[in-house]
């Protein structure tokens, strides 16, 4: 049978996991596999499990009920090992990266900034604040036909636009970063120019917000930050 894994503690890590069902219909129940030094907290997997809302809720519900006691290593949604052997000698293996990993942890959740902006009020910002760039914009609203000006002024605004919106990102994580423990980039999705998750103590989560909050208000409307958390620290795992 193989082992669905939700998370990794210390072997001290209280497990009140009384009532609270894992993935699978019927739901499986879960149990610890322990060694001297640490604990996974897993259950048998269901054939072919997918990413179903009640499942995702239930992986979920096991992280937060964990992480109420302390720390934990979080595991995403779908880890499967072949079986409960596997996952021991995992555990005895990695013990002291596990370990480690759990002390920086301690204390921490995660949360995941996104932000973007308007593509307009930034390329209104490029052709006023570059001659190059308004130069050839005049110049190709007058020539229609002027092929290599337009593909030479695309090819400006591209460079603009990522030199910029990489400026501005760099800016709203060195605004943060004093109240965070670590950060972690990620890949940028869709139109947003930062996709980035922090790790921040459970005393500092009221502070990190608000100065979230704070720096919304002081870009404005033409700018989007959207803030998500506090999370299982997925991301420093």
């Amino acid at each position: 049978m193989s082992t669905y894994i939700y998370a990794i503690t210390s072997a001290d890590h209280p497990l009140r996991l009384k009532g609270i069902k894992g993935v699978g219909d019927p739901a499986s129940e879960l149990r610890a596999l322990g060694t001297q030094a640490l604990s996974a907290v897993v259950s048998d997997a269901p054939a072919g499990l997918r990413a179903k809302r009640r499942d995702l809720v239930a992986h979920q519900d096991v992280l937060e009920r964990l992480l109420a006691d302390g720390a934990v290593l979080p595991m995403r949604f779908g880890l499967v090992a072949p079986d409960d052997e596997q996952v021991l000698t995992a555990l005895d293996d990695q013990r002291d990266a596990y370990l480690e990993r759990l002390k920086e942890l301690e204390g921490c959740l995660e949360f995941n900034l996104k932000a973007s902006r308007d593509e307009d009020d930034l390329l209104r910002e490029i052709i006023a604040e570059s001659e190059e760039a308004r130069q050839l914009n005049e110049f190709t609203r007058e020539n229609p036909d002027a092929r290599n000006q337009k593909i030479a002024l695309g090819e400006l605004l591209s460079r603009e636009i990522q030199h910029r919106n990489s400026v501005q990102a760099q800016h709203i994580v060195d605004r943060l970063a004093s109240l965070t423990v670590r950060q972690h980039a990620a890949e940028q999705q869709d139109s947003n120019f930062l996709n980035v998750s922090f790790l921040v103590r459970r005393e500092n989560m009221e502070s990190f917000s608000r100065a979230v909050r704070e720096e919304a208000d002081r870009r404005g409307p033409a700018y989007s930050l959207s803030l998500h958390g506090p999370l299982p620290p997925y991301s420093f795992v």
